[in-house]
Parts: structure tokens; sequence; C-alpha cells
């Protein structure tokens, strides 16, 4: 009975609020498929009042009168209070999207260190006196906010990319309003719930829940947001940027990958394969970052594929409420038929399924969305499984000479978001590092990640950078101040 499901509210201006037209909407346990909690369901109404409540706080002296120095005080008590509430979020976004508990507490216990870096950084976005070239005038510059942004949110890892954005766009002096994805949007709510503990003044951060149409595309086009920070499929953040083109609006788009894991045969074979199964079979292969293509050299193609194969059979699916789980559900059931396709896909193309390639029985969860973790060979690079992002555990293995037939590979693709090496040679990895064409490169490692290293993709993958110092860059604006210190004056008619 929905009369006995959890209900999370929005934030508006500081307040919990219901959709304006009274209406709910289900939020369902991967794990289960069972329902067991409501969000509100937003239309534009809901969000011109978020809109109008974050534009009002932009503007207030409670915000804009505050120093970047107190900004960033407001943005270390946050952290400290998101410490103490980090297992209770884990324990709600492993409901509400099926990632394993225990990533979603290591993901939760990192993520203070987000904003407190960024609330390092506060009062470091300094303005440059020029050295300007015109007679008794003074110049300089300041670094000043955009405005509202709009922080559009994915449900694989909603806190964390949440995180990337926020933290940023509060440091710089900015307002919000949130829009997690409809499938999981609960983390989201208590999450914000914290801002009014931290002292911050009302309508600084806000939130809008419920379906693209109805509430994503309103806060897209309204005419007072001044930027739209998305991470999502690749639909629509093209979507995304036609609309923003349309009204002028700043974007940051971190979308789809279709990342390369390179493996030479002078590899740790064992460190190698372990990183193989990291960058797929993590997060059920719902990443935007996982490594789904592993192009492996041929001389060690056969013994690669046997210890992989070995390590993922054994992979524990399960509860992933359940500490000693390794592979949860898909969050959603749409999310898991596409994998499915794709997995049909494969086989039609030729290519060998060895490992998975169904859906498994999880005794006391037969509702719930999961899928084997799948591994193909005999993959060539133009298929279907090897081209198109399939965000689920599905790894294609295609084979590889020498290091020029492997970049050539790893850059034959539309995306271009990270990259996996590994190897013993120093100067391939420099040289790898220097010629695969993707945003972040990791070598002998992967799905590494952090406040301080700038993220985001190249080609389809994205625009604009989250993380490190280069992310304050993108909710930041210059402004160029002049001062005539009482030169002559001169022809009005004649530029100065």
């Amino acid at each position: 009975m929905a009369e006995d499901l959890e209900r999370f509210c929005n934030l508006l201006a500081g307040s919990g609020r219901e959709a304006d037209g009274g209406e709910w909407l289900e939020s369902l346990d991967p794990a289960t498929g069972e329902a067991w909690a409501l969000i509100p369901r937003c239309t534009s109404t809901d969000v011109d009042a978020a809109v109008e409540a974050a534009r009002a706080a932009f503007r207030s002296p409670e915000w804009r009168g505050l120093t970047a120095t107190a900004r960033g005080a407001l943005l270390y008590r946050f952290a400290d209070i998101l410490a103490e509430e980090a297992e209770r979020l884990a324990q709600i976004e492993t409901h509400d999207n099926g990632k394993l508990i225990a990533e979603m507490r290591a993901q939760l216990g990192y993520l203070p260190a987000y904003y407190r870096y960024f609330a390092g950084l506060a009062d470091k976005m300094e303005g440059h006196v020029l050295p300007i070239d015109k007679p008794l005038m003074h110049a300089f510059t300041r670094r000043e906010p955009l405005g509202v942004i709009a922080c559009i949110t994915p449900w694989n890892s909603p806190l964390l990319l949440l995180a990337w954005k926020l933290a940023p766009l509060l440091a710089a002096g900015n307002t919000a309003v949130i829009k997690p994805s409809e499938h999981a949007s609960c983390s989201t709510l208590a999450f914000v719930e914290l801002f009014e503990r931290a002292g911050f003044p009302a309508g600084v951060v806000n939130t809008v829940t419920g379906l693209p149409q109805e509430c994503g595309e309103p806060l897209v086009r309204h005419p007072d947001i001044a930027k739209i920070a998305f991470t999502g499929g690749e639909p629509g953040g093209i979507a995304i940027y036609r609309s923003a083109a349309e009204n002028l609006k700043k974007v940051t788009l971190e979308l789809g990958g279709k990342s390369p894991n390179i493996i030479f045969g002078d590899a740790d074979l064992e460190r190698a394969v372990y990183g193989a199964v990291s960058g797929i079979f993590a997060a059920s292969g719902q990443t935007c970052i996982a490594g789904s293509r592993l192009l492996v050299q041929r001389n060690v193609h056969d013994e690669v594929v046997e210890r992989l194969v070995a390590i993922a059979r054994t992979a524990r699916i399960g509860d992933p409420k359940l500490a000693d789980t390794q592979v949860g559900p898909v969050t959603t059931l749409a999310q898991r038929g596409k994998v499915i396709d794709h997995i049909a896909s494969a086989r039609q193309s030729g290519a060998e399924c060895v490992l998975g390639g169904g859906l498994p029985t999880v005794e006391g969860l037969e509702g719930g969305w999961f899928v084997q973790p799948t591994i193909f060979t005999g993959v060539d690079n133009q298929m279907p499984i090897a081209r198109e992002e399939v965000f689920g555990p599905v790894l294609a293995i295609i084979p590889f000479d020498d290091e020029e037939e492997a970049l050539s590979i790893a850059n034959d693709s539309p995306y271009g978001l990270a990259a996996g090496v590994w190897t013993q040679d120093i100067g391939r990895a420099i040289r790898m590092s220097e010629r695969v064409e993707a945003g972040t490169i990791w070598v002998n490692t992967y799905r590494a990640v952090s406040f301080m290293a700038p993220f985001g993709g190249t080609k389809r993958s994205g625009i604009g950078r989250e993380s490190g110092q280069e992310a304050m860059d993108e909710y930041l604006q210059t402004k160029s101040v002049w001062i005539d210190l009482g030169s002559p004056v001169s022809n009005p008619f004649i530029i100065r």
C-alpha cells in the first residue's frame, strides 16, 4: 500500500515541500522490484517556485553578502554533518538504486572530503590587477558567480555525482536547483536536509523531483537558469545542449563512455585482470567510466581470458544490502531489458559468450533486476557491443598485436571519457597516456577518482571538467573593471 511507504519531500526555500499538484511517484528497490518509498511528482509550477527561491537567495545579502571565507566555513560545517549522516545516506541510496552497501559506505565516507576541498578553494579564486597599457587607468578583474545552476544527476551514483557539481558551485557563490533521476531521488532528498543544519541561508539549495518531460525540461528551459550541469546519457545531454544553445546557457555535460582497458603482454597480469574486473563488474557495469572494451595483446590473450572468467565466475550475486555481495542488480527494469538486448545483439554479431549472458535467480530476491556478469570474446571493434554503451555487467574482449593497433582500436570510438593501460614499460605508459583520446587515463589501476583530479570527457563523452581546481572555473565568470585616475578629457567619438 502506498500509504505505508516512506515519503521524501523536496527542499524549497529552506522547507520541505510536496509537489504543488499533490501527486507522488513510487521509488522501486532494484533488489526486489517493489516500491519502498514515494517522491513528489513535480511539474513546471514547482520548477518555477524552486528557481525563484534560488534566484532570491542568490541576490540576498544573507548569501551574496557573505565573504568567500564565510562560504568556505559553511561548507566545512556541512562536511562535518555529512560525515555524521554518511551511514544513513548510504543505506538509503542502496535501497534506491541497488548499489552495493560496501561501495556506498566507501563513497559516502569519502564524500565529505569533496566539500572540504572546495571549502578551502572558496577564497582562493582571485582576480588580477592588469598592467594596462592606457595611461592614468587602473584595471583589474573580478571572479564572480554565474547565478542559479541546474544540477541534473543520474541514478547510478546520485550523491557522488551531485558533489562534483554542488561543492564547487556553492564555493563559487552560486545557488542551485537539483533535479535527481526519478529512479533514484530519495538519497538526494535526505541529503539536502543537512544544509539547514549547517546554517546555509534558505533557498541556496533547492530540489525538484519527477519525470523528465514534466519537471526536467521546464528546469532546463527556465530563463533564470544560468548554467546546466548534467551527468547522464548521450540523448539527454544532446537535448539539454540544444535547449541551452537556444538561451545561450552555459553547460557542463558528462555523458557516455565506451572506455578501452588495454592490457599489454608485459603487464602484471594478476593486477591487470583484477583491474579488468573492477572496470566492468563493479557497480554492475553501471558507470560511465566502465572499462567495457578490454583490449588484450595476443600473446597473453588466452591467459587473460582464462583468468578473467575464473574470477568473474566466482562473483557473489545477491542482495546489495549485504556487505559480502559483489554484484548487485541493475537499477531499473527498463535498463535490464536494454542490457539483455545488447547481449542478444552481440551473439547475433558473431561474438562468443564465454561467461554469463542471462538472468540469474537470486534466492529470496526473485523479483530483483539482476544480470549475470557476461564476457564476450571474438569481438571486432565495429560490432555494436564494442561501439555502444551498454551500462551493465557486459565485457567485450578485443585482441591486438602491437601498440599502434591498440591505439587505433582504442581511439576508434565516438566516446572519450576514460581509458586504462596495463604495462611495466614506463615509456609505453607515457606514450599511451599522450595518444589515447580520453579525459582520464589510468596506468596500472582503474576506476580511481579524487576531488583533486579533473574529470570529464572528449568527443561525445561531454563538455567541461568536474573536480579539481578546474571545476571552480566552470562556475565563475570574469568581470573587467576600469577606473580612470584622472586622464585628460579625450575625443568622445574615438574608442579609448
